[in-house]
């Protein structure tokens, strides 16, 4: 598969874009009273409907994530509700990085509460996202969420693809040192596509 250049970066700049310009809006609505004390979760949510229907806004959620937990603590320091704090920020380059994660959601389904999983691959440059949800978090829903998330935005990243300690991935960990020992399938799945992974540390035991 190829790796993300050209079109796709394009289109991951354009996806950034979009979020800054609506930048005033966004960090007057994070500011809001109301909405500083909010948990993140609902307070992306209700920016993110808020944007839409009062503006129309042509943007994701996920961007919309990404952009509030960069700028919130940087808003409550400017407002002098937060002390501030020595950090070093990130940056990336359209089209080369991305993180991966895997984890448990509860959905009502027919009724009743079930526990399923969420495959996100997520863009570091932009926040753009791609989301798919399996009733199990085994290795299969684990390559079928890569495969749906590549051909969504149409390559692989050139450099890293970020990895929590994730069962389908590793084969297991080595005692103290937390070395990981990757699975015989996941090593020829990312060879086929041309997957550069970097594993972030490593839990007590690993997670879905």
């Amino acid at each position: 598969m190829p790796s993300m250049m050209g079109l796709i970066e394009e289109r991951e700049v354009a996806a950034r874009q979009r979020v800054e310009l609506l930048g005033n809006e966004l960090d007057r609505l994070v500011a809001e009273p109301e909405e500083a004390e909010a948990a993140r979760d609902r307070l992306v949510m209700r920016i993110f409907h808020r944007l839409v229907e009062e503006h129309g806004a042509d943007v994701s959620y996920g961007m919309v994530r990404y952009y509030v937990a960069g700028r919130k603590p940087e808003i409550l320091v400017e407002s002098g509700k937060a002390p501030l704090e020595a950090f070093v920020p990130q940056t990336h380059q359209p089209g080369h990085e991305a993180e991966v994660d895997f984890g448990d959601v509860t959905i009502r389904l027919a009724g009743e509460l079930v526990t399923c999983y969420l495959f996100s691959f997520r863009l570091s440059y932009s926040g753009t996202a791609v989301h798919r949800v399996f009733a199990s978090c085994g290795q299969e829903a684990f390559f079928e969420g890569h495969v749906h998330a590549l051909r969504t935005l149409g390559g692989v990243p050139r450099s890293k693809v970020r990895y929590d300690n994730l069962k389908a991935a590793v084969a297991r960990v080595l005692g103290l040192s937390r070395a990981r020992v990757e699975a015989d399938r996941w090593i020829a799945f990312k060879s086929h596509y041309g997957i550069e992974s970097s594993a972030t540390p490593a839990p007590a035991s690993p997670t879905c």
